[in-house]
């Protein structure tokens, strides 16, 4: 496990749920007329094709996967419109999210403490950018990265050491911030300390490596580093 005797100087974030509140895409699904509910298996098999890809060595962007993951759920849809413009309405969603209230509050306060901040996402740079600009919170990050660069997805070790070599830091000197338990996993074992966020209570899977810090947000975080 990593090192956890100092605090970490640099804190790498996840983004897509991490940061950024995606409730707000399963009102997309229903206003091309299928049900909301959809929104969260579509993601999951998002994120299962990009992994997949990984373990093979390669990858595809994220917005790629989830189009063509959209046509494919969407095709035998009672549509309000064509299928083209539908997925085009849901991706575009990623454009409008916010940050969850934890967010907004913990990113100065940690930024406060020193640390240097930076984001590492499955997804395009450009929609963790836009995140961060709509939330009045981009000045806080240094850095916002994307697996596109290191050419391979999280939860692969390359993925991680990428962003470290990005921002030229030792593995053990930073930490891994995100809500999923697989992100939290891969970062462990690629060297990185580890945060979990938990908003909602969940239990944390006994198959993976456990965090090496539990926080119900980044403003718990911020006082647990402080």
């Amino acid at each position: 496990m990593p090192d956890v005797s100092h605090r970490p100087s640099v804190l790498v974030f996840d983004v897509n749920e991490t940061l950024s509140d995606m409730a707000p895409i399963a009102h997309r699904f229903t206003e091309v007329g299928v049900p909301g509910a959809l929104a969260a298996p579509w993601f999951a098999g998002v994120l299962r094709d990009g992994f997949a890809l990984a373990v093979g060595g390669v990858s595809a962007p994220f917005a790629e996967i989830g189009a063509e993951g959209l046509r494919g759920l969407l095709s035998g849809c009672a549509l309000d419109r064509p299928v083209e413009e539908a997925v085009e309405h849901v991706m575009t969603g990623f454009t409008g999210l916010d940050v969850h209230p934890d967010v907004h509050a913990g990113v100065p306060q940690l930024a406060g403490l020193g640390l240097r901040l930076v984001t590492l996402s499955n997804g395009a740079a450009s929609v963790a950018r836009s995140l961060l600009d709509r939330a009045g919170l981009a000045g806080h990050f240094e850095e916002t990265m994307s697996v596109e660069d290191a050419g391979i997805w999280k939860p692969a070790r390359g993925a991680y050491a990428h962003g470290c070599d990005r921002v030229s830091v030792d593995a053990a000197d930073a930490m891994l911030v995100a809500v999923h338990p697989w992100d939290v996993d891969g970062a462990s074992r690629a060297g990185l300390r580890t945060c979990w966020i938990d908003r909602t209570g969940a239990p944390y899977p006994s198959y993976f490596r456990a965090p090496d810090l539990t926080a119900t947000g980044l403003d718990d975080l911020a006082r647990q580093l402080a």
